[in-house]
């Protein structure tokens, strides 16, 4: 899904028969809203910053409208995911709790609608009583990989981590042990490099959890004249006893004969 700008999120009730709407909503709904909408956006990555997204208020139903969406590609992937039923074992887990409370909250309240769209409503999504979002059980198997990227961010005080921006935008934070940063003598924050990780991935999806640190790798992408020489020299040494290549190979296909 492509991403874009602004999200609607909005609440329909009916509440001492009087039909929830900005001149007649109860403060706990207002306040629970306001926090789930807040935890939806921000998820566990804390890829959206609430302090830099602008909500208005709009007429009708309890509705929010939050601008500044675009770079958020996770929550967009997360609301495309939503097209089927069983995605919330694939989605981000906070945003999963948030639609969960939101479904038992209409189970118990089938007045109760909540709607996801963008602000032209061709993309919506819609939580109630008659929804049947779910997990599913998706298999995580544990692995080891390289990850390339730039780090924005490294340290804590209680658990280390370092933000990893990866080459489409989205931040892989991976948690590694405070003796490991301590003994990394090269100055690598906000500098490109080349990670070996341990974590969990989704077969299904290639999403990945958990990840940790095993070491930094050495990564030169960049072309290297000297090295370049080396191997050309090598090359030449190596073949400076075959006069014709293609004999060569002919000979050798012929198993020598």
């Amino acid at each position: 899904m492509e991403p874009l700008n602004a999200l609607r999120f909005a609440v329909s009730d009916r509440i001492n028969d009087v039909e929830v709407g900005l001149k007649y909503v109860p403060l706990s709904l207002l306040g629970e809203f306001q926090k789930d909408v807040t935890e939806f956006l921000r998820g566990s990555s804390r890829e959206v910053d609430p302090a830099e997204v602008l909500v208005s208020m709009e007429d009708g139903s309890l509705a929010l409208v939050a601008t500044g969406l675009i770079a958020a590609t996770a929550l967009w992937a997360d609301l495309a995911q939503l097209e089927n039923p069983d995605a919330l074992g694939r989605i981000d887990p906070k945003r999963a709790a948030v639609i969960e409370r939101w479904q038992a909250s209409s189970q118990q309240n089938p007045h109760r609608v909540y709607r996801v769209a963008d602000v032209d409503e061709r993309r919506h999504w819609h939580i109630s009583h008659e929804t049947d979002f779910r997990r599913a059980e998706d298999p995580w198997v544990a692995i080891e990989k390289y990850v390339y990227g730039r780090i924005v961010d490294w340290g804590g005080k209680i658990k280390a981590n370092i933000h990893l921006e990866m080459d489409d935008g989205m931040v892989l934070k991976i948690s590694a042990e405070q003796d490991l940063l301590a003994r990394e003598e090269q100055n690598r924050l906000y500098r490109h490099a080349l990670l070996h990780i341990a974590a969990e991935e989704n077969l299904l999806t290639g999403a990945i959890r958990d990840p940790k640190l095993l070491s930094f790798e050495s990564h030169q992408p960049v072309y290297d004249d000297a090295e370049f020489e080396v191997m050309v020299r090598r090359g030449t040494t190596a073949w400076s006893g075959v006069s014709d290549v293609t004999a060569w190979l002919d000979d050798l296909r012929n198993g020598g004969a």
